[in-house]
Order: C-alpha cells, then sequence, then structure tokens
C-alpha cells in the first residue's frame, strides 16, 4: 500500500497515519502542547525549514488537530492551539516517549525510576529555567486547579491507593521506584506547616482519577491538594518521564519547584527516598526565596 492510501484505508490505525505519521506532524503536536503555540517559535525550536513547517500547520488546521487563532490584527497574526483531537494525541506521544525510553534508549524493563546519568535524567533536569504551561487540572476536590500560580512545590508520583478503596495495581512492588508513595505525602503533610511559614504551597500530581486522589487524601489526612493529569496534559506539556502499569500511564516520582512566574527553580529526578527528597525541597527553598 503506497502512503498516499493510508487515508482511505479501512484500518483506522492506518487512517491515524495519514494525518500524523511523519516525523515532523508529531513534532509540531508535541510542541505546540508543550506551550509552543506561534509559528516563528515553532520554526526555532523545531529548527525547522518554514515550508515543512507551514506545509505540517496546514495540514493539522484542515484534518481538525489544530486550530488557528488571531492574536494580531495589524498585522494579521495566529497561534496554533490543539483542538479536542490534538489533545487525543497526548497518550499518543507519551506512549512514544515512554516507548523510547524502555525499548530503544533502555533495556526493556520496566521501572518507575531511572539512572541519575540516563538521558531520561539528562531531559527532565533540563526543565530547570523552563515555564509551566497555563492549564487547569482537576483537584482531588474535584475542581480545575492552576498547579502553580505562585511559589509550589509540585511533587509527581505514580499512584498512592487508599485501603480498601483503591487496590494496588498488581505487581506494584516488583517495579524498581513504583513504592513509597504513602511515605512522600505523609512527609509533605508532617512538613507542611514549614513550608506554609515559607509561603510556598504544596500540590502532588498523578494520572490517578480526582476520586481515587480524594480516597488516599482523606485517609492520610493531607492538608494540601492532590491534582489529576488522568488526560496527561500536564505531563505531554513538560515531556514528564512516565511508565505504564495496569494499564495506566503514570509518571515517574520528581519533584519541581516553581516560582510565582511560573519558572520551575529546582528539580528532583530521579528520587531514591521519597522521604528525604521533602527534606531536600524543603532546603532548596531557603536558598530559593
Amino acid at each position: 500500500m503506497k502512503h498516499s492510501d493510508l487515508s482511505d484505508a479501512e484500518c483506522a490505525i492506518a487512517q491515524a497515519l495519514g494525518v500524523v505519521g511523519d516525523w515532523w506532524t508529531l513534532l509540531v503536536v508535541r510542541d505546540i502542547a508543550g506551550g509552543v503555540t506561534r509559528f516563528d517559535a515553532l520554526q526555532r525550536e523545531l529548527d525547522v525549514s518554514r515550508k515543512t513547517l507551514t506545509e505540517r500547520l496546514k495540514s493539522l488546521v484542515e484534518n481538525g488537530v489544530v486550530a488557528k487563532h488571531r492574536y494580531s490584527d495589524h498585522p494579521p497574526r495566529f497561534e496554533y492551539r490543539l483542538t479536542d483531537a490534538g489533545l487525543g494525541l497526548l497518550p499518543v506521544l507519551i506512549s512514544l516517549q515512554d516507548w523510547g525510553t524502555r525499548f530503544v534508549a533502555g533495556d526493556g524493563s520496566l521501572t518507575a525510576t531511572t539512572a541519575p546519568t540516563s538521558a531520561e535524567a539528562q531531559r527532565v533536569q533540563g526543565l530547570l529555567g523552563h515555564r509551566v504551561p497555563e492549564l487547569a487540572l482537576r483537584s482531588s476536590r474535584d475542581e480545575p486547579t492552576d498547579p502553580a500560580d505562585r511559589w509550589t512545590v509540585l511533587y509527581c508520583f505514580p499512584g498512592a491507593f487508599a485501603p480498601n478503596s483503591n487496590p494496588f495495581p498488581p505487581g506494584w512492588f516488583d517495579i524498581p521506584g513504583a513504592a513509597g508513595c504513602t511515605l512522600e505525602a505523609m512527609t509533605y503533610r508532617d512538613r507542611h506547616t514549614s513550608f506554609a511559614a515559607r509561603g510556598v504551597r504544596v500540590r502532588g500530581i498523578s494520572t490517578q482519577r480526582p476520586d481515587q486522589l480524594r480516597a488516599f487524601a482523606d485517609h492520610a489526612d493531607l492538608p494540601f491538594d492532590l491534582l489529576s493529569d488522568e488526560d496527561l496534559r500536564f505531563a505531554a506539556a513538560l515531556r514528564l518521564p512516565t511508565f505504564r502499569a495496569a494499564g495506566v500511564d503514570r509518571l515517574k516520582r520528581l519533584t519541581l519547584v516553581v516560582d510565582p512566574a511560573r519558572t520551575i527553580r529546582f528539580v528532583q529526578f530521579p528520587i531514591t527516598d521519597p522521604a528525604a527528597s521533602v527534606d531536600e525541597a524543603l532546603a532548596q527553598l531557603t536558598y530559593l526565596k
């Protein structure tokens, strides 16, 4: 079958590849998801020719993956935002990233962490100085919440489970780095007044549903919100590392300290000691604020 025939095939995979099946198209979607929404910025980020970028953006708009929004009348200028169809591609991007990390760069092992010298660790450490995009995540109180609109410690965790409500996924304790979420959350709970005294908010983020997070927050008596990234918008925006367990894409454990300008000022990844990482984040705030 010729590539040009893919969009007419009966196979839904082939139809999808007819829309987003080349190198540049998915990278354009990746960068728009990360908050790079204007033509010149996309060209700089991707280091692609204007002709190639124009063609990919035109195709994405025509296929309903991206929408154009005017931000200047004189001269007319547009930015590009993902539609619902575009947002539906975020799990695909996350899966590709996870597959590449595990099977191309790695040895195929399932893990919730990484080596400090890995390319994955370097990518996450490279978030230092980057800006957290503005988006709303559902909280454990099931309210839309901006994760970073003031000094905030955002700790990302694979999954926290309340007894008799959300059982641990099968094989959870066999996955390196997966265990320790309860200890981490309770350590943040016990240190919460110290963070608050510094004018810093604490928020945990996972890909669990809001109701699952609420059950755990109630069980652990947490004084701060847990936020749900179940649609992977936050993970895709920052290209956060993930792994897949029990059919769910889950965030690897990492911590970001964000200032009121939404700039990431401190990164912890990998985290080998969840409790000690809380004290490390608290200590870093002494130098940052």
